[in-house]
């Protein structure tokens, strides 16, 4: 699998063996572990996945491709995803929906809707009733909120996993612009519910690409930070994004670990910027073509399945154009059966596309003024996107950069992979390495309330007050929480976009960056009459808020805050319960200090120790000592005194003080959303109802086609075989005739009466072809079978025969059988050899046309029969056999060493006598000695002789005995350990505290 575009991340399947450690837990078989992302565009989506002992992979569909387009479409009660789609919706456009992403969480007259009207005029859309959203009515009357065919895609991506990784999936992270408001977050995270998906976390495709790129490289990553910058362009938009890695420091659990952080400085983007331009450009270009050749007196422009052609033909020109200057387009049937073929060149699209290629570089400028740096902070320039492999986007680019871009990451996998690693880490049943993720705000969110002043002239006016909440740039999962201090009664504030003045009006338009929703507090005043004695004070109203994972706002709760003064029992010594427990706390921290640093005393004499000698050193201990032994006499005493006290004496130091405690009383909200309306609970059970209903069609029309094509092949299949020579022998001219009178009638009601049947009559139908055509196929197939079977079985009798034979002619000494066994298998062999006969010869006085005498299954049986007697012999002689080398392996042994030992004994024995035979030689020589007169010069005196040549040395050490001796002076003695009574100062001994 290719992992990358080029380079570094065109690893193998290793690359992710490194970053994602697969746990599987105590599941159970039908708990499902497997985790997918989806990155959910325009006009693609590509769906990754990460099982248990899988790596993370791309998801293949039913044609084995990488991506699959995100179309939709309905004809004739048959719904249609990917490829399948966009066939259908050339022929018939309004029938398939796609480039649905541009209209999630938008009303119908917001610009982009507009747009979509403008660029496929052949749909019918209305506005909701309730919502005011966008509402497809199909051309048999049925209509479908965005929401629920942006579900139905979804759901095809998790039947693309499930069918790559045969298992159910539920979890998953969705891909999504950095540029979603919160409507539009909102939105896709309703699709998901509706086709019963449970979303991990939404993730700003710009974010996705950047872990992707962060995961293969970890080890360039340190505490210096690198700024890098990603060039989106897809489909329908592109978006710029500086992206910062360097590692921090985290605490999990009480343990400091350091690892790899992606943060999101600064965002630049262009929602109408992208591929699809280009492609409806090039589409209008062809049209412009063919009516200038006049074939036709009919407008192609008019002509919605003529247009649909050209931009089928449009998207592939402009990828064949970004590899090659010119090409021959051709189109059959545009319009009235009149074909196109024109020639065109890479210079005419960009001229079509020269105000489309002036606008690549704003989402650049963007960025970095969002991030507040300049081109230079930049590291990397790294491209992205399908749309980026258009030379003149690389070029254009290219000259903002000053340098050669960055192509090393997949441009069409990037974001899918990122955000499946993203889904492993979220996930139950997985463990991954570590990669926080830091996303930023894009559209400023503050809150807004109303509050009563009082002018200089003493008229009370209500002045609107304005706070930040989640400015641009502050990064997400956050909470925070914000204090109203001057509300006593139940009050109404509001959640909008702060200030976006960088936007364009069209953008901020298109956008809808105004309201988010209204918020109804109350409670407030029940609360403050419940906490008005005195001594207590309000601290305010607090509102908890959360931007999640996902990056969409919500509020948690809310609740007012008071401090009261109550009355506490306290000792004399100022001290409670939990003043006790501090105080003791105290001592323990302030005798471990002691341990280590020492007290002022100790501090003092130790200054003086040193100067004194050792008589000074005496003195101090033994004042030390005696000064010691007063404090425990004296605290005996006032130990004693206080058991002797009584009990009232004791009360009577308790004193009662005044102490603050926190008071918090929840108070109920109503939110009502300004931007778009969420579904009600009628609504959205109204919309899972009506796809659990088309997905229960769709498997009733699936498993109708199947049997009533299984029907159909079977009808072709009898009618073929029977006029073949096997089956015509193997049956009889009545069976043949009724066979083929009952598949002329099948074929007949098949095409007529039995065209839109129940998937039950099928079958029913299949079952009485069945029982007529079955017992012929089995007869042909024993007819084929049996030579071989029959042979098998003769193969096993003559081995079995030989086997035999050569086990009664070994020696008696080799016999390893007894002749019970090797009669009763003769027995088996004689007896099968007979059947065989027997049966052979009663089959082949059998007409094929009958049920076979002689079956396969028989041969079988006997061939098994025959084999596993056969075995039992095989093994018990392999036992035998084994024993008896066993038995004279082991006698052998025995006989060598005996043998060794008298040889032993003999050099043994030889030995002795030469040394007797030396030493009487040494003694004869003696003598002469000392018989020679003294006129001659006397020899040297014999030297005494070594250990090794004394015989009367019984402490004679062998070599064998030497070497062992020395081997063991080698081996490493045993360290001792040293005791330490704790007195000692010696180096290395650390005395007892």
């Amino acid at each position: 699998m290719m992992l990358g575009g080029s380079g570094g991340d065109r690893g193998g399947w290793w690359w992710w063996r490194v970053f994602v450690v697969v746990v599987v837990g105590m599941l159970s078989a039908t708990q499902a572990v497997t985790i997918m992302s989806i990155d959910f565009g325009s006009e693609w989506m590509k769906v990754a996945v990460v099982a248990p002992g899988v790596p993370m992979e791309i998801a293949l569909n039913k044609e084995s491709k990488r991506k699959t387009p995100a179309a939709v479409s309905f004809r004739n009660n048959e719904r249609t995803f990917g490829e399948d789609a966009l066939t259908n919706g050339v022929r018939f456009p309004a029938t398939n929906y796609f480039y649905l992403q541009d209209l999630l969480g938008k009303k119908v007259d917001n610009p982009m809707v507009e747009l979509y009207k403008k660029r496929f005029p052949f749909y019918t859309i209305e506005a909701d009733q309730e919502r005011g959203t966008v509402i497809f009515r199909h051309s048999d009357g049925k209509t479908y909120s965005v929401e629920e065919l942006v579900g139905q895609l979804l759901g095809h991506a998790r039947d693309l996993a499930a069918t790559h990784t045969d298992q159910r999936i539920k979890d998953c992270v969705i891909t999504v612009p950095a540029f979603f408001n919160q409507a539009e977050r909102r939105a896709i995270l309703t699709a998901a519910e509706l086709t019963g998906l449970k979303v991990l976390s939404l993730m700003s495709s710009n974010a996705a690409v950047a872990l992707n790129h962060g995961m293969f490289r970890r080890k360039e990553i340190n505490g210096t930070a690198q700024n890098i910058l990603f060039y989106d362009m897809g489909a329908s938009s592109t978006t710029a994004t500086i992206a910062a890695y360097q590692t921090v420091k985290t605490k999990d659990r009480g343990y400091s670990e350091t690892n790899p952080q992606v943060t999101i400085l600064g965002v630049g983007y262009d929602r109408t910027l992208g591929g699809l331009e280009m492609q409806l450009r090039l589409r209008d270009f062809l049209a412009k073509k063919f009516n200038a050749v006049k074939k036709t007196s009919n407008n192609v422009l008019d002509s919605p399945r003529g247009m649909a052609k050209l931009f089928k033909e449009a998207g592939r020109l402009a990828k064949v154009l970004s590899a090659n200057s010119e090409h021959l387009s051709q189109v059959e049937g545009v319009l009235d059966d009149e074909d196109l073929r024109v020639l065109v060149k890479r210079e005419e699209f960009e001229e079509l596309c020269a105000d489309v290629f002036e606008r690549v570089r704003a989402p650049v400028d963007g960025a970095l003024i969002s991030a507040g740096m300049d081109i230079t902070a930049i590291d990397q320039f790294i491209i992205v996107g399908g749309a980026t492999r258009v030379p003149k986007v690389q070029s254009i680019l290219q000259s903002v950069w000053g340098r050669e871009l960055g192509k090393n990451i997949n441009a069409d996998e990037a974001a899918a992979m990122g955000a499946v690693y993203r889904a492993a880490d979220l996930g139950q049943g997985f463990k991954v390495k570590k990669f926080h993720v830091k996303e930023a705000v894009l559209f400023p969110i503050e809150v807004d309330f109303e509050r009563e002043i009082e002018g200089e002239d003493g008229v009370r006016s209500t002045k609107t007050v304005k706070r930040s909440l989640f400015p641009t740039g502050n990064t997400y999962p956050q909470k925070k929480v914000m204090t109203f201090n001057k509300h006593t009664a139940d009050f109404v504030f509001s959640v909008n976009y702060g200030k976006n003045e960088h936007l364009p009006k069209k953008e901020l338009r298109a956008a809808s960056v105004e309201n988010v929703s209204v918020v109804a507090v109350s409670g407030v005043t029940e609360a403050f009459k419940k906490h008005q004695e005195e001594g207590t004070e309000a601290k305010g109203i607090k509102a908890h808020f959360t931007m999640d994972d996902s990056g969409v706002l919500s509020l948690g709760w809310m609740e007012a805050v008071f401090e009261k003064t109550v009355m506490v029992e306290e000792d004399g010594g100022g001290k409670d319960a939990g003043g006790e427990e501090e105080s003791t706390l105290s001592k323990l921290g302030s005798t471990i200090s002691k341990l280590f640093s020492g007290s002022e005393e100790e501090k003092t004499e130790g200054k003086e120790n040193q100067t004194a000698d050792s008589e000074t050193k005496d003195k101090a201990k033994t004042k030390k000592e005696e000064k010691k032994k007063e404090e425990a006499e004296k605290k005996g005493k006032e130990g004693e005194k206080k058991e002797e006290g009584e009990k009232t004496e004791g009360e009577k130091k308790k004193e009662v003080k005044p102490k603050q405690v926190t008071v918090k009383e929840e108070l109920n909200f109503t939110l009502t959303y300004l931007d778009v309306p969420n579904m009600t609970p009628e609504r959205l059970k109204e919309a899972k109802k009506k796809l659990d209903n088309i997905n229960k069609e769709e498997a009733t029309r699936l498993e109708q086609e199947a049997a009533r094509n299984t029907l159909e092949s079977s009808i072709l299949d009898a009618q073929d075989k029977l006029y073949q020579e096997e089956y015509e022998q193997a049956s009889t001219e009545e069976e043949r005739q009724a066979i083929l009178t009952l598949c002329s009638q099948l074929d007949n009601w098949l095409y007529e009466d039995g065209m839109d049947q129940p998937a039950s009559v099928y079958r029913s139908r299949l079952a009485e072809l069945t029982k007529l055509f079955d017992p012929i196929k089995e007869r042909v197939q024993q007819h084929r079978d049996r030579p071989e079977a029959l042979q098998a079985l003769l193969d096993m009798i003559n081995a079995s025969s030989v086997f035999v034979q050569k086990a009664r002619e070994a020696p008696p000494d080799q016999q390893l059988f007894t002749d019970v066994e090797l009669t009763s298998i003769d027995q088996l062999i004689v007896d099968t050899q007979k059947w065989m006969e027997e049966k052979t010869e009663e089959q082949d006085k059998t007409p094929l046309s009958e049920n076979p005498k002689l079956t396969v299954s028989d041969v079988g049986e006997k061939w098994s029969a025959l084999d596993r007697e056969i075995k039992y012999l095989i093994n018990k002689a392999k036992i035998v056999k084994a024993k008896k080398d066993r038995e004279a392996a082991e006698a052998k042994a025995k006989a060598e060493k005996e043998e060794k030992e008298k040889e032993t004994k003999k050099k043994a024995n030889a030995t002795e006598k030469e040394k007797g035979e030396e030493k009487e030689e040494e003694e004869e020589e003696a003598v002469v000695v000392e018989e020679k007169e003294g006129g001659e010069e006397s020899p040297d005196p014999p030297q005494p002789s070594s250990n090794a040549d004394d015989p009367l040395n019984i402490f004679e050490e062998t070599p064998e005995e030497n070497q062992a001796e020395e081997d063991r002076r080698k081996e490493p003695e045993e360290p001792e350990e040293e005791v330490s009574d704790g007195e000692g100062d010696e180096e290395g001994v650390v005395p007892r505290i």
